[in-house]
């Protein structure tokens, strides 16, 4: 999408630049830089799409998406040191290119300068902008709180799962688009419905994340197949698996799960025997299916978006979610 690559363009081009502060001690920051770094910038370029889908210059809303991007990769330094994750985007993590002390000050420090992004922006906007950013941080604490208390239960509930995942992952979807709909000065209603849209958008991005782990292309998908199985790490399909299997077989797929091995292969062999006997493959394409129709219909409901960014972020919906990677 040329969109995508414009806004993702003008983001990096302004990232690394912080707002109204002279570092004096620049080590502090070297390892933002290099979290920064990466990705594909889908929450600040939801940001700008928003903005400018209803009718506001873009470069208004950069502060914003600035601040988006940046408390999003402050999140993702502490949750590499609290699952102590080597790897991510391909590189080492800044835990492990540094050390545990400075991963935990530097995603700190990252946390404040999103905030600070957030003074750029025209004044009268300020506070509630700042509400917003402070809110969408507890509600994703409250979800990395729920995913910590889940990796010790065997019994969690599909309604508990997608309320953790919605409240880690969907609702900073949902706040990219409400963030740039709320810099462009939309009636709280429409900030409500593009929120909506996003949210709805998360949990089926997150979903599909689940589903890739294992059944991607691995050519494609760049890592190794199979790691949320290696990790032990709580996923839709596994929460179905528990859910649909019977006594003995969810036995072995708990045992499989807490019982420690060094032949991983043979782990994600077995756990993947499961599924498939199960139909969780199948299963999980379905909730995927259902949950993005609810988002593509939330997306109509937004009465007063026209009909070419109606296109575009129907567009942009199908790029995320055709992703193989």
């Amino acid at each position: 999408m040329e969109i995508l690559k414009k806004y993702q363009q003008l983001v990096i081009d302004r990232l690394q630049t912080f707002p109204r502060y002279k570092p004096l001690v620049a080590s502090l920051y070297e390892p933002a830089y290099y979290a920064l770094e990466g990705g594909k910038k889908i929450r600040p370029v939801m940001v700008l799409m928003a903005a400018e889908a209803f009718g506001t210059d873009p470069l208004k809303a950069l502060p914003a998406a600035l601040a988006i991007e940046t408390f999003h990769n402050f999140t993702l330094v502490h949750d590499d040191v609290m699952d102590r994750s080597p790897i991510r985007r391909g590189r080492q993590t800044v835990y492990k290119k540094w050390d545990t002390n400075q991963a935990v000050l530097t995603g700190d420090a990252m946390l404040l300068l999103a905030l600070r992004h957030l003074y750029l922006l025209d004044k009268e906007l300020i506070p509630g902008a700042l509400d917003l950013l402070t809110w969408v941080g507890l509600r994703v604490s409250e979800g990395q709180q729920l995913d910590m208390e889940f990796e010790t239960r065997t019994d969690i509930t599909e309604k508990e799962y997608l309320t953790m995942i919605e409240l880690k992952t969907a609702v900073l979807l949902g706040t990219a688009l409400k963030m740039g709909a709320f810099v462009a000065r939309v009636s709280e209603e429409d900030q409500k419905l593009i929120y909506n849209f996003g949210r709805l958008l998360g949990l089926a991005f997150q979903i599909q994340d689940d589903y890739l782990d294992l059944y991607a292309d691995q050519d494609v998908f760049g890592k190794k197949i199979g790691n949320d199985i290696a990790t032990n790490k709580k996923t839709y399909l596994l929460i179905k698996a528990l859910e649909l299997a019977d006594a003995s077989t969810r036995d072995t797929l708990i045992s499989l799960y807490t019982t420690e091995t060094t032949d991983i292969e043979r782990k994600i062999h077995l756990v993947s025997d499961i599924y498939n006997s199960l139909g969780i493959k199948e299963l999980t394409e379905q909730k995927i299916t259902e949950i993005y129709s609810q988002a593509k219909q939330a997306l109509m409901d937004i009465t007063d978006l026209d009909g070419h960014w109606r296109k575009v972020f129907s567009d942009f919906a199908d790029y995320l979610m055709k992703r193989q990677k």
